[in-house]
Parts: C-alpha cells; sequence; structure tokens
C-alpha cells in the first residue's frame, strides 16, 4: 500500500462513518474498523518518514555533511 492508496481508504472509511443510516452493532463495527485502519494507517506514515528520512541523511553523507553514517558503511 502506498500514502495514495492509504489516503483513498481513509477517505473511504470517513465516508462510511458518515453515514446516518449506521447504527446500532453496525455502527461498532464500522469504529472498530476505522480504528484499525487508523493504526495500521499510522504505523505506514511512519514507515514512509522513517525512510525518507534515511534517503535524506543518505544524501548529506553523500554530499559531505554527515559523518553519522561512516560507521554504518553508507556509501
Amino acid at each position: 500500500m502506498n500514502l495514495d492508496t492509504l489516503n483513498s481508504a481513509l477517505h473511504a472509511e470517513l465516508e462510511r462513518l458518515n453515514n446516518p443510516d449506521l447504527k446500532g452493532d453496525g455502527l461498532k463495527e464500522e469504529i472498530n474498523r476505522a480504528e484499525a485502519i487508523n493504526k495500521i494507517g499510522g504505523t505506514i506514515v511512519n514507515n514512509a518518514r522513517l525512510a525518507l528520512d534515511a534517503q535524506v541523511k543518505i544524501k548529506e553523507y553523500q554530499l559531505g555533511g554527515n559523518t553519522a553514517l561512516k560507521p554504518l558503511g553508507i556509501k
């Protein structure tokens, strides 16, 4: 799943939660689904942030502005 797909999934879930006909057990199930999507979505976003931060640090190291990656053998 990429960030565009995640964004679409979050918007679709919001649409389902905004359904005024959703009540009782159906609403509880949708809330549980929304909580699970939110948790997994947060993990996906955090992973993307980590990958981006790593790429920024690698580029900084390659440009000579960061020596912290040298012990890791990153070139």
